[in-house]
């Protein structure tokens, strides 16, 4: 096998009592936490899923993330102290503040906010030169490009400026496939990394009709991976792009393109790379979510470490999955730019001997942005910002959105929604991106756009009977909930508005979802129609963008007088480590 258990084992031990970080106070001028011992030859550095957030944010983690079955009390599905106990971090440590939701509203006054690619650069830049820029390469996991409003009227130009400025050496996508191929061609040419994706190819008629490809005998349309010397060794780098793109979003982005996990040709992959090429390791640059990637280590073999992405689920420590080959590593980096993954590799000839591995938390305070990075954000805001800047409602709550299913952020969406559009119920997605926001903190339209700023943003009005509304429920929750990783497309419940309803999550399909009651209390009918309203709808829809709506909404001063939200009650789950108590 490519790692040495025991020296794995040694180093997670090495890398767990170094989690726990120094006290320190806003303003403090000192960034030691960062200064990291020398290891091995080559080093990876990882972001995923910044979701364009350019600044630094403050972005609360889950208090409810549950797993079921083989997942129950496993990484990623841990929460709150008992996250923090399994991790050995201090409950008031600024840790326990980037990993966990526990205090999260004092921690922040205290710890501030994270990330910004100004304090990023400067970061990057200073692990780079720890260990020599040939010694080195960063990385990217996707949902790079998507996320502000800037980004959005951008369609992602701007993340590749910043992305170039940054050194990002090679990324794989998600939301970047929602601006459509042309779109997504064209900011490739000007990306000075690679884009991988060994998972999409062209549809049969597509590749009939001679359409682009990187590959035309196979029909792949990206490069799958790359060889780069790294410490005077061969390293190779996977791409794997988010294998669900035209399910989770609407085809018309990605007509030509199928997708999927595509074990099979990810195997003959790394093995033609280990063969052929003899590459000394073997990473794969993934968007899958962190358990469809636990159940793709246990199955593909040759495979090093996975750098994770997609779920924005923030894990410490490697978790270490068995196979027929040996044992492959498996992390995932958060999101929002709030953390920053170091893979530190010991290299042999054809093997990984060690490895150590560092899951930093950007902490903005701590870190001086770099003059040359500000100076192109303030360049890229400038033309777009000035109309969203201004203050236009208050919050009296801490307002969030990543649980796996309601936030306060998505409950005054679903209000918006119904007050707006009349209707008597409302449907937002379970999103995971988009900022959280302190109560007493000015709300502007630039905040709302980081929560709703996509490439289908319409609302929607609809007649819908009791029978569709739970069939919706039932759906959604079995793409959470599903016991098979690989069902599971990585995004939390759908948030309902005026109506509640009671989860059974370790049920079958099909009767997970029960007890749905509008907000009066009344039973849902499973024959009668209500109206819905929605918005990111994968079918065309012809409503105001949901940013108008929930603008005019926060503009009417409403929020304050009216409830915020539904109940949803959990079955079956008490005792779960996933849910914060």
């Amino acid at each position: 096998m490519a790692i040495r258990r025991r020296d794995f084992l040694k180093s997670s031990a090495i890398a767990a009592a170094s989690l726990v970080l120094p006290r320190f106070a806003r303003g403090t001028e000192t960034a030691s936490i960062y200064d990291i011992e020398r290891f091995g030859n080559a080093r990876i550095l990882h972001l995923t899923d910044t979701h364009a957030q350019l600044n630094p944010v403050y972005f609360r983690e889950p208090s409810v993330n549950i797993g079921i079955g083989e997942m129950t009390g496993r990484p990623p599905h841990l929460v709150g102290h008992a996250f923090l106990e399994h991790f050995g971090i201090r409950p008031d440590s600024a840790d326990a503040y980037a990993f966990t939701s526990v205090e999260f509203e004092k921690s922040a006054g205290r710890f501030g906010k994270l990330g910004g690619f100004a304090h990023l650069k400067t970061l990057i830049d200073r692990l780079r030169s720890d260990v020599g820029d040939k010694h080195a390469m960063l990385v990217d996991g996707g949902d790079l490009w998507q996320g502000t409003g800037l980004a959005n009227i951008m369609q992602g130009r701007d993340m590749v400026e910043v992305a170039n400025l940054l050194g990002i050496e090679a990324m794989t996508g998600h939301w970047e496939f929602t601006y459509g191929e042309q779109v997504l061609r064209e900011n490739l040419e000007h990306f000075k990394g690679e884009f991988l994706a060994q998972n999409v190819f062209l549809t049969e008629e597509a590749a009939f009709n001679d359409a682009p490809a990187f590959d035309k005998a196979t029909g792949r349309v990206f490069k799958p991976s790359t060889i780069r010397e790294i410490g005077g060794h061969r390293v190779a780098i996977i791409g794997q792009a988010f294998p669900y793109v035209p399910i989770a979003h609407p085809k018309r982005f990605t007509p030509d393109w199928t997708f999927g996990i595509r074990e099979e040709e990810l195997q003959k992959h790394v093995d033609a790379l280990r063969g052929a090429d003899k590459v000394d390791a073997v990473i794969l640059l993934s968007h899958n979510g962190i358990d469809v990637d636990l159940k793709l280590a246990s199955r593909v073999t040759g495979i090093d470490v996975i750098l994770g992405g997609h779920t924005h689920d923030a894990v410490p420590q490697p978790i270490a999955v068995k196979n027929a080959g040996g044992t492959t590593l498996v992390t995932n980096a958060g999101s929002n730019g709030k953390f920053l993954g170091v893979l530190d590799l010991a290299l042999d000839k054809g093997k990984v001997s060690d490895v150590k591995y560092h899951l930093l938390p950007v902490y903005s305070e701590l870190l001086k942005p770099d003059p040359a990075m500000a100076e192109l954000i303030g360049k890229l805001r400038a033309p777009h910002v000035t109309d969203w800047v201004d203050k236009i409602a208050t919050p009296d709550r801490l307002l969030y959105r990543r649980d796996n299913f309601a936030g306060p952020i998505d409950e005054l969406i679903c209000t918006a929604l119904r007050s707006e559009l009349d209707a008597e119920i409302a449907l937002s997605p379970g999103f995971r991106w988009g900022i959280t926001a302190l109560s007493g903190q000015p709300l502007t339209m630039e905040d709302v756009l980081a929560e709703t700023a996509i490439t289908y943003p319409e609302t929607y009005v609809q007649e819908m009977t009791g029978t569709e509304i739970k069939d919706v429920l039932e759906d959604i929750c079995d793409n959470l909930f599903n016991p098979d990783p690989y069902y599971q497309q990585g995004g939390d419940m759908v948030r309902a508005g005026g109506l509640s309803y009671t989860c059974s999550p370790t049920n079958a399909i099909g009767s997970r979802i029960s007890e749905l009651k509008l907000t009066n209390g009344k039973a849902l009918s499973a024959s009668r129609h209500y109206k819905v309203a929605g918005w990111a709808s994968v079918n065309g829809q012809q409503g105001a963008p949901v940013w108008d709506v929930v603008g005019k909404y926060l503009r009417s001063g409403r929020m304050f007088r009216e409830r915020l939200g539904t109940g949803v009650s959990l079955k079956g789950v008490d005792g779960n480590p996933g849910i914060a108590g």
